[in-house]
């Protein structure tokens, strides 16, 4: 599933053709992706002029004039592929095409079906069932070790799953937990409340910094993510961790003091670390 640095290169990609431009041609070849599209989605959006493109957590937020705003989300396999207007069939899984006065088509193509995009009047944004609740932007200047404090006081689940709840903090997922708990040293199967200031202290701007990090690498590319002009994310290349099970450690001597990389499952997902450098 795409993580925040994914969706803000897909963000960054679309705001680049779709700023300022209208919508001249929306077309729906299917009822709905994970749920149904809102009744009138292509003609509500047909004629209107995107005002900007942005991300909130793991969505897409796409404001438009007269106050609509669609949020869209890209699931497990979903891709926004932009590409001049041709006469070319759509693929058997090019599920919506938006086209602007400019005459550029983007495509949503999503194979599983997983994603979703609908459409809500901006007054209600903050409310939305997908959007209530979430919590703070980590690459926010707001987000700083007093609000993560606050965030994990108390908890005594794992680090690595408490790190994962949106309504902790907002958008960080699998891949990019794991980067941060390596590079700030803290095991992933710590007590996320019994993290001391000092490791607060570390961790907070590591996180910072792996997702910048990817947001300049253009995300990574494991599966099926794609910028929207086609090329690959490449943050992949520079994983410490995520991956590299059984692998050497790359911040450590080697045997017989360290055993290398290891995998664990938590909450149904893989962690991988360093036991020497997170003991």
């Amino acid at each position: 599933m795409p993580e925040l640095p994914e969706v803000e290169t897909v963000a960054k990609g679309l705001a680049q053709v779709w700023d300022g431009r209208r919508f001249v041609s929306v077309e729906t070849r299917r009822a709905g992706l994970r749920v149904p599209f809102p009744a009138g989605f292509a003609q509500r959006l047909t004629g209107r002029t995107v005002e900007t493109v942005g991300r909130r957590a793991k969505y897409l937020v796409v404001r438009l004039d007269g106050g609509l705003v669609m949020l869209g989300h890209l699931g497990m396999s979903g891709r926004m592929a932009i590409g001049a207007l041709r006469n070319a069939p759509p693929g058997p899984h090019d599920h919506v095409e938006w086209v602007t006065d400019q005459g550029v088509a983007v495509t949503l193509t999503d194979p599983r079906r997983f994603g979703l995009f609908t459409l809500c009047d901006a007054s209600e944004l903050a409310a939305h069932p997908l959007l209530a609740g979430i919590g703070p932007e980590p690459l926010d200047d707001a987000f700083d070790a007093r609000v993560l404090a606050g965030a994990l006081a108390g908890k005594s689940g794992p680090i690595k799953t408490v790190l994962l709840d949106q309504k902790v903090v907002a958008g960080l997922g699998n891949i990019y937990v794991c980067e941060s708990l390596f590079r700030a040293a803290i095991a992933p199967l710590r007590p996320a409340g019994s993290l001391s200031r000092a490791e607060i202290g570390r961790l907070l701007p590591e996180i910072k910094a792996v997702l910048a990090e990817a947001i300049r690498a253009g995300g990574s590319t494991l599966r099926d993510h794609a910028r929207p002009d086609g090329e690959l994310g490449y943050f992949q290349h520079s994983f410490q961790v995520y991956g590299r099970e059984g692998e050497t450690c790359p911040a450590c001597p080697g045997a017989p003091e360290c055993g290398g990389i290891r995998r664990i499952v938590q909450a149904g997902r893989s962690t991988f670390y360093c036991a020497k450098r997170q003991g």
